[in-house]
């Protein structure tokens, strides 16, 4: 049995969620409660010295990071085969993957931690949650994390990471221009991986980013969220009422990210 530490919305998570259902594997999740930092406790610190999720586990054997965790099934189920047989394509889906790992997703970290993490923080003793904080493993994101609790949607790392959202939105409608998929006409572990970073846009009713002005990446996301691997990876963990709590919590914070949008 595949055991897979997860958090349903932790876009980490959810790409490799994608990949398990689009290969029909059977899994068992574990939730790791991320805004109480169970993440950060011993126990799971042993499985994973990064403290984040997923964490994938088979044969007593864990595995960790997200885009490893990927190509990990893919060696160990290849069909239905998710990477492409031509070299070249290969390695321009390992480009985005790298991607998505190296810059989309600190910048969708630093869009959705203020929104649904820094509340639960907040209710502790400023000394308690200095000291979870202080426990981050790796000190970019531990110090992104104390910027954020801090300021919330108005610290520096927002701007940043709209700007990068832009421009993936930007390199994604060019790039789809050559097929239906960003690597030609095969859907990819490329866009398992980009996928969930369109997820929360779209849960804080920020899709306006994509959908205003880039018409093959609104209609690349629908046919995405239209595959039973979505649905059954993604989707179910967003029932209608918990879309619109989380739509009002990021109606907040709009106009930020239209204004940042909008800068030079």
């Amino acid at each position: 049995m595949i055991v897979l530490y997860t958090h349903p919305m932790s876009p980490c998570s959810q790409k490799v969620r994608i990949v398990l259902a689009e290969k029909h594997l059977e899994w068992e999740g574990r939730f790791v409660d991320l805004p109480g930092k169970e993440n950060l406790e011993p126990w799971y610190l042993a499985l994973n010295p990064l403290g984040v999720v997923p964490t994938l586990v088979e044969d007593d054997k864990p595995v960790i990071e997200s885009s490893i965790i990927c190509e990990y099934l893919e060696d160990r189920y290849p069909e239905p085969a998710l990477r492409p047989a031509d070299a070249h394509e290969r390695a321009r889906m390992r480009f985005w993957m790298k991607q998505v790992d190296n810059k989309l997703h600190p910048s969708c970290g630093a869009l959705q931690w203020p929104v649904v993490m820094r509340d639960k923080l907040l209710e502790l003793p400023e000394a308690e949650r200095n000291a979870k904080i202080d426990q981050v493993v790796e000190k970019p994101r531990r110090e992104r994390q104390r910027r954020l609790l801090e300021m919330g949607l108005d610290a520096p790392d927002v701007k940043g990471a709209v700007a990068t959202y832009h421009k993936f939105i930007v390199d994604m409608e060019a790039a789809l221009g050559e097929g239906d998929w960003v690597v030609g006409d095969s859907f990819t572990l490329a866009d398992c991986c980009l996928a969930p970073y369109f997820q929360t846009l779209l849960q804080f009713g920020w899709s306006e980013m994509y959908e205003k002005a880039h018409p093959r990446v609104t209609d690349w996301y629908r046919r995405v969220r239209a595959r039973p691997s979505y649905q059954s990876a993604v989707a179910d963990d967003f029932p209608d009422h918990i879309l619109e709590e989380l739509g009002r919590k990021g109606e907040e914070g709009l106009e930020k990210i239209r204004r940042h949008l909008a800068a030079p």
